[in-house]
C-alpha cells in the first residue's frame, strides 16, 4: 500500500461500518417508500416485485387525518418537553456555575437519572404512576387533588403529561451538562467589565451568557429535539401508544404501520416525513440562534 492511500486504509473499516450501519439502511428505507412492499412481498431480489408507486406513499400519508393528529402530539411532547429541559437546565447549569459547598456532590447526583437506561426510566415512572400503589398516585390523593382511584396513565392529556415528566425527569442534566460546560469556559474579563458598567445580573444574563452561550445552546436543542421528536421507548413501555391512542407520536405510527400492519413502505415514508420535520426544526434553531450570537 503506497503512502498517498494507507490513510484511507486505516479510515477503511470506519467507512464499511458507517455504510452498513447507517448508510445502506437510510437508503433502502428510501427504497422502499417509493415501492408497495408488504409483508406478503419477501423476495426483494426479484425486480419483477418491485412496484413502484413513486410518491403515492407519501401522497397515502400525507391525506391520512391519523397522521396529522399524531403529528400534533409528536410536535407538543416535543415543544414541551424539550422547552422545560432547556429552561431547568439553564436553570441548574447557573446554579451549579457558582461555588458552593458540596458542588461536585451535587453534579453528581444531578447525572444519575441520565445515566439511568430509558427502559429502567420508563419502568420506574410506570410504577410511580401506578394507579393502586404508585407513589406520585398516594401523593396527590394525600394532597386532595385526586380521591385515590385516579389513573394518571388512563387519560390521554395526563398520560401525555405524565411522560413529559418522566423525559424531562431523565434529560435535563444532559442539558445542564452542556450548558455548564459552556459556562466554565466564558470570559470573566467580560463580566467584570460590565459589573463595572454598573448592569445588572438580569442584563448580563440577556446581554452576554444567552449570546456567548448561542452554540452550545444550539447543541443541546438540535440533540435534544431529534431525540424528542423521535420519541419511542418511553411511550412504548409506560402507555404502548394509549389510552386510545392518545399518546401515539410519529415513531410510534411508524412502529405500527410497520411491524404491526406489515405496511414497509409506509413505515419508511413516515420516518422519511419525520427527518423532514427535524431539518425544520434545526434549520430554525440555527437561523435563531446564529443571529442571536452574531
Amino acid at each position: 500500500m503506497t503512502k498517498k492511500w494507507k490513510p484511507y486504509g486505516y479510515l477503511l473499516p470506519s467507512f464499511i461500518v458507517i455504510f452498513g450501519v447507517i448508510l445502506y439502511p437510510l437508503a433502502y428505507a428510501l427504497f422502499i417508500s417509493f415501492i408497495d412492499l408488504t409483508r406478503n412481498v419477501r423476495k426483494l431480489d426479484d425486480p419483477s416485485l418491485w412496484n413502484f408507486v413513486g410518491l403515492e406513499n407519501y401522497r397515502a400519508v400525507l391525506a391520512d387525518p391519523e397522521f396529522w393528529h399524531t403529528l400534533g402530539r409528536t410536535f407538543y411532547f416535543t415543544v414541551v418537553s424539550v422547552g422545560l429541559e432547556f429552561a431547568l437546565g439553564m436553570a441548574f447549569a447557573l446554579l451549579l456555575n457558582e461555588k458552593f459547598a458540596g458542588r461536585g456532590i451535587v453534579r453528581g447526583l444531578m447525572l444519575i437519572p441520565w445515566a439511568f437506561p430509558t427502559i429502567v426510566n420508563a419502568v420506574l415512572w410506570k410504577w410511580l404512576y401506578d394507579p393502586n400503589h404508585g407513589t406520585v398516585t398516594m401523593l396527590l390523593a394525600k394532597l386532595g387533588l385526586t380521591d385515590g382511584s385516579f389513573n394518571i396513565l388512563g387519560s390521554s392529556f395526563s398520560a401525555m403529561n405524565a411522560i413529559i415528566i418522566a423525559d424531562v425527569w431523565k434529560n435535563t442534566a444532559f442539558v445542564a451538562l452542556i450548558l455548564l460546560a459552556a459556562l466554565q469556559s466564558l470570559p470573566i474579563d467580560v463580566y467584570e467589565a460590565a459589573m463595572m458598567d454598573g448592569a445588572s445580573a438580569f442584563r448580563r444574563f440577556f446581554k452576554i451568557t444567552l449570546p456567548l452561550l448561542s452554540p452550545s445552546i444550539l447543541v443541546a436543542l438540535v440533540i435534544r429535539t431529534m431525540e424528542a421528536f423521535k420519541v419511542f421507548d418511553i411511550i412504548y413501555i409506560m402507555t404502548g401508544g394509549g389510552p386510545a391512542g392518545g399518546t401515539q407520536v410519529l415513531s410510534f405510527l411508524t412502529y405500527q404501520q410497520s411491524m404491526a400492519f406489515g405496511k414497509y413502505s409506509v413505515g419508511a415514508s413516515i420516518s422519511y416525513v419525520m427527518s423532514i420535520f427535524i431539518a425544520i426544526f434545526a434549520f430554525a434553531y440555527i437561523k435563531i440562534l446564529y443571529k442571536r450570537a452574531d
